[in-house]
C-alpha cells in the first residue's frame, strides 16, 4: 500500500513493516501509524502486506521483506533516500532485511526506526521476567508460543536472519529504537542497540518509562504517541535529506 501524504517528495520513501507476530497485523491496521510519520516527514510511505506464519514459516516474511526493498531500488528510489519503520515483528524485519541486503551486496538506506522490536527467538531476555506483570499484552508463554510458530518446526531461534541478536551488524545505518518501559520486549531493544554500537553503528535508543508495547499506535489521540514519533520525524528527516 502507498502513502502518499499531500505536497509528498515522491522520491523519498519510508518502507515500513507491520508488527503483529508474523501472524497478524496487516497494511490497514497499521497504515494510520506509519501515514502520520509520512506526513509529518513529507515523503510517502510503502507498507508491505508480508505473508503470514504458521501458513508460510520463517523466512517468508524476510523473503517478501527483501523482495519490497529490491523493488523499490528497481523503481530508480536512491538508497540513501529510503528508511525502514516497522513495530514489534516489523522491527525485527527492519534489522533482518538490512542484513540480507548488506549480504548481498545492495545499497543500504539512509536509516532505520525499529518500534517496540521484537528479536529474541529463544525467550532469554532478562525483561521476560523483570517486567512480567507490567506488560499487558503479553505473557512470557505466548512470547514463546509465537516465536515458535514463527520458526517452524525447522528453524533455528539463533539463526541471525530470524534473531538479529547474533547477527555481525557493522556497517549498519544509523539505527532509532523506542521501546516502552513496562514491556516484556524491553530487553530486546537494549542489547541489540549494545551490540550495534560496539559495532561501530550510530544508535540511538530512547525508552519510555510506563509505556507500553508499540504505544505509537494511539498517534493522534495520546500526547506520549505523537510526541515519540516526533522525536523520530526530527530524527529521520536530515537523513533523508528532507529540509
Amino acid at each position: 500500500m502507498w502513502v502518499n501524504p499531500k505536497g509528498c517528495l515522491a522520491d523519498r520513501v519510508l518502507l515500513c513493516f507491520h508488527g503483529g507476530g508474523f501472524f497478524s497485523g496487516s497494511m490497514y491496521t497499521h497504515r494510520k501509524l506509519f501515514a502520520h510519520v509520512a506526513k509529518a516527514v513529507g515523503c510517502r510511505a510503502l507498507i508491505l502486506d508480508y505473508r503470514y506464519a504458521p501458513e508460510y514459516p520463517y523466512p517468508a516474511q524476510l523473503h517478501d521483506a527483501a523482495a519490497a526493498y529490491h523493488w523499490l531500488l528497481a523503481q530508480d528510489i536512491r538508497p540513501d533516500h529510503i528508511a525502514f519503520m516497522g513495530d514489534s515483528a516489523g522491527g525485527n524485519l527492519c534489522i533482518t532485511t538490512l542484513l540480507v541486503a548488506r549480504d548481498q551486496g545492495l545499497p543500504l538506506p539512509a536509516a532505520v526506526m525499529p518500534i517496540s522490536p521484537w528479536y529474541d527467538m529463544e525467550g532469554i531476555m532478562d525483561s521476560l521476567d523483570t517486567n512480567a506483570g507490567k506488560d499487558l499484552l503479553f505473557t512470557k508463554e505466548w512470547v514463546s508460543a509465537i516465536a515458535a510458530m514463527y520458526l517452524g518446526e525447522k528453524g533455528d531461534p539463533c539463526d541471525p536472519y530470524a534473531n538479529p541478536l547474533y547477527a555481525e551488524l557493522k556497517g549498519l545505518p544509523p539505527i532509532y529504537i523506542q521501546v516502552g518501559g513496562d514491556e516484556l520486549l524491553l530487553d530486546d531493544s537494549r542489547v541489540l542497540a549494545k551490540r550495534a554500537l560496539q559495532a561501530g553503528v550510530d544508535v540511538r535508543i530512547d525508552i519510555f518509562p510506563g509505556m507500553q508495547h508499540t504505544f505509537q499506535m494511539a498517534a493522534g489521540r495520546a500526547p506520549e504517541s505523537d510526541e515519540a514519533l516526533a522525536r523520530y520525524v526530527a530524527w529521520v528527516k536530515p537523513k533523508l535529506g528532507v529540509g
